[in-house]
């Protein structure tokens, strides 16, 4: 169901075309990285990102309400994982958990540049942006089975808050390459399997790490879009 969300999603973001604003649609491609109760406590790991297993990509659509701001809706492919091998505390690496975890996120957010940006000027302009807003993902629980070992349970859906700095640059008059890091603060602590209390039943899974800290996952890459539309009259916003 939640893969079926792009075909659902691709329609939507096109039934926006050619009207009197300027719109902007591309493609996400990056890494995802991890922050929770097994693994790596860092948030910023360039070998986590990087690598294959943890390769992200999505779809972005954005409206540019003015010189300044603009409105964002993405949908995000997320893969990410956990390995207590590969982090600095001995106990975690004397337990030795891993997971693996995909997520699909959409979020509708409001991206704010530092500098004044029209899509629609030849010359080139380099700024950069902060964006949030609220962000809805789904992905699956996990639990400490019999050996020991963290398994998939079952899927659910939950929100997230993301703070995301990048920075975007035109290469053409139609063409915008950006480069962002958006950490997401969930309203979870069970992407892991820390907290298997938020699995609905009444099978009892066994707990761990700190129950006062929710789960956060990063990405980190490039996007790359296209505008259209006709040059807007900013000076009515």
């Amino acid at each position: 169901m939640r893969n079926n969300l792009f075909y659902y999603i691709i329609p939507l973001l096109f039934s926006f075309t050619l009207s009197a604003q300027t719109y902007e649609v591309g493609v996400m491609i990056g890494g995802t990285n991890f922050t929770g109760d097994v693994g790596s406590t860092s948030f910023v790991l360039p070998e986590d990102y990087s690598s294959r297993s943890n390769g992200s990509y999505g779809l972005i659509f954005k409206w540019n309400r003015s010189i300044r701001h603009s409105f964002r809706f993405s949908v995000l492919r997320a893969r990410t994982y956990g390995d207590d091998s590969r982090s600095d505390m001995n106990r975690r690496i004397a337990r030795n958990y891993r997971f693996n975890q995909a997520m699909t996120e959409i979020s509708a957010a409001i991206e704010y540049t530092f500098w004044d940006w029209d899509p629609h000027e030849p010359r080139t302009q380099i700024t950069p942006y902060l964006a949030t807003g609220p962000t809805y993902f789904f992905a699956d629980h996990h639990y400490l089975g019999n050996n020991n070992n963290l398994v998939k349970g079952e899927s659910f859906g939950s929100f997230a808050i993301p703070m995301i700095f990048g920075v975007k640059i035109n290469l053409a008059t139609h063409w915008v390459l950006a480069g962002e890091f958006g950490a997401r603060y969930t309203f979870t602590d069970n992407l892991d399997g820390s907290n298997p209390s938020e699995i609905s039943g009444d099978t009892n899974f066994p707990s761990f790490g700190n129950p006062n800290t929710n789960d956060w996952y990063m990405f980190a890459g490039f996007t790359l879009t296209y505008s259209f539309g006709r040059k807007p009259c900013y000076c009515n916003f």
